[in-house]
């Protein structure tokens, strides 16, 4: 039941918020989806996976998972979450809810998918949304794969000790990649900043609270959970980046630079380019 209460709170939300922006088509003329491509150009892969690997969203827990990993921190962290349980109650309470955010983040890129520009036609609408849902399905299926390895592979056990596959989270990475391809396809729509601002902070927030459930419930250490949304995120922005052939938009991030004196922090902000270019990496 609670379950149900948060996907349609999100379903109504997304629709109430995006599906009032009427845009038919995107800003090229193009339709969401229309561009997808499986042969994007080496340039496009290269750029989307060193764009990926910048964003924020990626090194921010990625760092955050390798400073858990060195000290005691994070094993002290899980043993405190899982005894005191102080957001969700009890150790079940938890489990049940990172069922529900994760189907949550689920239903949020879904419905993402639905509000995007599709256009007046209905054969054009399809056509769009079948190709765009195609890349973000193998988003998705590429970190279930990913982290089903990565599982088998480190055979870490987890803090209740119940199997040895707790690295990395399997619920958070699935999290962290409906969230993420849900935020680049608000790119598609035309908003206030301000609302753009909050819908990002909330589907954030469904992988951060997917995160913090897996602690708590004894099935993670931070640093798989923080792993996974790390992962989720990156295989998220590269796919999506590299192969949907979504018209130029700027994305901003932070940069690190070792400097001769120092360190420096730089803000970018990157610009892709439609796939669509005189016949070349059309088709699907």
């Amino acid at each position: 039941m609670m379950g149900k209460r948060l996907d349609s709170w999100v379903l109504a939300c997304l629709l109430a918020i995006v599906g009032a922006s009427g845009c038919a088509t995107l800003p090229d003329g193009s339709v969401w989806g229309e561009n997808a491509t499986v042969a994007p150009g080496w340039e496009r892969v290269r750029t989307s996976a060193l764009n990926a690997a910048r964003d924020p969203h990626v090194w921010v827990p990625l760092a955050g998972a390798a400073a858990f990993q060195i000290s005691d921190w994070g094993r002290e962290v899980a043993d405190w979450a899982q005894r005191e349980t102080p957001v969700f109650g009890s150790q079940r309470n938890a489990e049940q809810w990172s069922d529900d955010l994760r189907s949550a983040s689920s239903i949020a890129y879904a419905t993402t998918v639905l509000v995007t520009p599709g256009g007046d036609d209905a054969g054009e609408w399809r056509v769009g949304k079948a190709k765009g849902l195609a890349v973000g399905l193998a988003a998705r299926g590429a970190t279930s794969q990913v982290t089903q390895g990565l599982k088998h592979a480190v055979g870490r056990e987890r803090p209740n000790g119940s199997d040895d596959m707790s690295f990395p989270s399997g619920h958070t990475s699935a999290s962290a990649v409906n969230t993420r391809l849900a935020s680049r396809n608000l790119d598609a729509i035309e908003m206030p900043g301000t609302v753009r601002r909050v819908l990002d902070v909330s589907l954030t927030s469904l992988t951060i609270g997917t995160s913090w459930a897996r602690i708590e419930a004894g099935m993670h250490y931070p640093s798989d959970t923080l792993f996974g949304m790390a992962l989720g995120n990156f295989l998220a922005a590269f796919i999506n980046d590299a192969f949907l052939g979504a018209p130029a938009s700027n994305r901003s991030g932070v940069m690190v630079e070792a400097k001769p004196r120092g360190g420096a922090v730089r803000f970018f902000v990157v610009y892709l380019r439609a796939a669509k270019r005189s016949g070349a990496g059309q088709g699907y």
